[in-house]
Formats: structure tokens, sequence, C-alpha cells
């Protein structure tokens, strides 16, 4: 870890810094390449003063896009918008009982429909504490995939899609 303050970077910066990284690896998954995909994520958080907080910051930022797009897929939030979980053979599965990188996703997302900013940031502060390296790594893929998938939706129906998404899909 560097002694370089990460809050001394100025927020646009690192902002755009992260939806560079972002739209890389959406760019990567749109083309079949989800390991690319990783690999670009990783790249740019390992190069961050704080990769830590880069990490955290970047899940949160798809997290928090994602959460826009249910919401315009919802009719602007005033339809409700069901979220359901799958196992390998496509049954669903109750949330407490999908892989830990799927259940943190969900609650992050849930968190951050519902408006609970600090809920979102807990879980995933539980995960970066907690899960293995492999389990990050799917919680990034998720995460990526939900926003090229609602991106798409999005599209499709003519609703809005943050400019930084729209430009890389």
């Amino acid at each position: 870890m560097s002694d370089v303050d990460p809050d001394s970077e100025p927020e646009p910066t690192r902002r755009r810094r992260l939806t560079d990284a972002a739209g890389a690896a959406l760019s990567a998954m749109r083309a079949g390449q989800d390991d690319g995909a990783l690999d670009r994520v990783a790249a740019a958080v390992r190069a961050a003063p704080d990769s830590h907080t880069d990490a955290r910051e970047l899940m949160l930022m798809l997290f928090h896009e994602c959460s826009g797009m249910v919401a315009e897929l919802g009719s602007g939030g005033s339809a409700p918008v069901k979220m359901q979980v799958y196992d390998d053979d496509g049954q669903e599965v109750p949330i407490d009982e999908a892989d830990p990188p799927v259940r943190t996703a969900v609650r992050t997302l849930l968190a951050e429909v519902h408006g609970d900013t600090d809920g979102a940031k807990a879980q995933i502060e539980i995960a970066l504490a907690n899960a293995a390296p492999d389990e990050m790594a799917a919680l990034m893929v998720q995460a990526l995939r939900w926003t090229l998938r609602l991106s798409d939706e999005c599209l499709n129906r003519d609703l809005p899609v943050p400019d930084w998404i729209r430009d890389t899909v």
C-alpha cells in the first residue's frame, strides 16, 4: 500500500479513472471476455493509491448506476421490480441460500434501490474484509453483468442510461 492519501486525488479525476476502468471492463464483457473485463478492473484498482477504497468505490458506483436503471425500468420507481436468484439448474432460490457473492450483490443492489447507501457500503465492506479473492471477482462480475444487462434493457426501451455507460456499450 502506498503512503499517498487517497483523498488527495480530486474527485472528478478519481471518478473519471473509475468510469474509464468500468467502461473498459463493460466493453470486454460485451465482447464475451469476462476474464479480460476482470483484468481491466484489477489493473485499475491495483494502480490506485488505495486499492481497497477504489475497489469499494468502483463496485458502489456500478451498483448505484444499476439502481438508477432499475428505477427507470420500474416506471421511474412507481412500479415494483422483482429480483430473483436462480441456481445453476435454473431453479429459483431464496436470496439467503444463494452463493455468497450473489447474496452480497443482491443485498447491495437492494440497499441502493431503497436509497440506503450506507447499507450498500456496509455490504461491500463486509465482502472486502471477509471474501476470498475469487468471491470478490464473482461479485465484480455480477455488478458488471447487471450493469450491461440493465443498460441493454433501458436502451431497448428508450429509457435513460448514464452517459459513461451508453458510450461504452
